[in-house]
């Protein structure tokens, strides 16, 4: 009886051991070797096994520099996620002017952020524009341009075209054509989108033009005004032609409310539109019938 208990009670520190035993090597390390009994777990501190697997030459101290760059790299991520990196240098901010301010503000509008212009002029529009942009891209929300933004800017757009540049017209006018240096000339260039009202060479007023489409174009070449009407309406499309000067048939120079509307989504249909309904009230009381209209590329 004592034989069969004593039996038992060495089986049952066999099983603990041996659990034991498991738990000591998936935690150290140490390599378990088939013809190892139950008994050996409990002094493997002292084992040759144990000694090997913790010498400096052993593959496992070596394992912690292998999963350092993958730790290093989930650190360096986890600021971008909760911190925007800092400003670089302030290239342009509220209040600056100028053809690089101009440059933003395509670029912008080519990624969907601004609407307005391009003007040239740093104003609210374009600052809540930047801002938005920094935001959406987890840059510091300043709605100022420093050297990141715009890097980050620059590889999502391309160069702008100058009809970007001047979306919203605002150009600066083209070289007069020699026909427009001599008289009383309404000086039209297609080139730069702008009428110039000249006398004897001299500019005396500039203002943005629109024209025609590819379908129904404007004409180019000398022409002369036949005829105005203040209060003109047209006959063929039943719509106000204020301020209507004619030059070439039904083609003339005019106010426009939609140019002043919608700017150059649009397109007259064939005359020449001008949206400065101040300017286009003086302009009209000074040409006179006869005056000569130059419109050139």
């Amino acid at each position: 009886m004592r034989t069969s208990v004593l039996r038992s009670a060495l089986a049952a520190t066999g099983v603990l051991a041996l659990v034991g035993g498991c738990t000591a090597q998936a935690v150290g390390g140490a390599a378990s070797s088939p013809s190892a009994g139950p008994a050996s777990s409990a002094p493997a501190t002292h084992s040759p096994s144990a000694a090997a697997s913790s010498a400096p030459a052993s593959p496992t101290p070596s394992a912690p520099p292998a999963s350092a760059p993958a730790s290093a790299a989930r650190d360096d991520a986890k600021p971008s996620a909760t911190a925007p990196p800092k400003p670089g240098r302030t290239l342009w901010a509220r209040g600056d002017e100028g053809p690089r301010v101009r440059e933003l503000q395509a670029r912008l509008r080519q990624v969907a952020w601004l609407f307005d212009g391009p003007t040239g002029t740093y104003g609210a529009s374009t600052a809540a524009a930047v801002e938005g942009f920094q935001g959406k891209r987890g840059l510091a929300r300043t709605g100022t341009t420093d050297t990141v933004t715009w890097q980050r800017l620059l590889r999502m757009t391309h160069a702008p075209s100058r009809d970007e540049l001047y979306a919203s017209g605002g150009r600066p006018a083209a070289k007069p054509d020699p026909r427009c240096l001599t008289g009383r000339v309404l000086c039209v260039s297609k080139t730069s989108r702008t009428l110039s009202w000249m006398v004897d060479g001299k500019r005396l007023m500039t203002t943005d033009v629109r024209f025609g489409s590819q379908y129904t174009p404007t004409r180019e070449g000398v022409f002369h005004v036949d005829f105005k009407s203040r209060h003109h309406v047209s006959t063929i499309y039943h719509t106000p032609m204020p301020y209507a000067m004619f030059f070439s048939g039904g083609q003339a120079v005019h106010y426009s409310s939609d140019f002043a509307a919608r700017g150059y989504a649009g397109a007259s249909h064939g005359c020449v539109n001008v949206r400065d309904e101040a300017k286009i009230a003086r302009l009209f009381d000074q040409v006179r019938t006869g005056d000569k209209v130059v419109v050139y590329w």
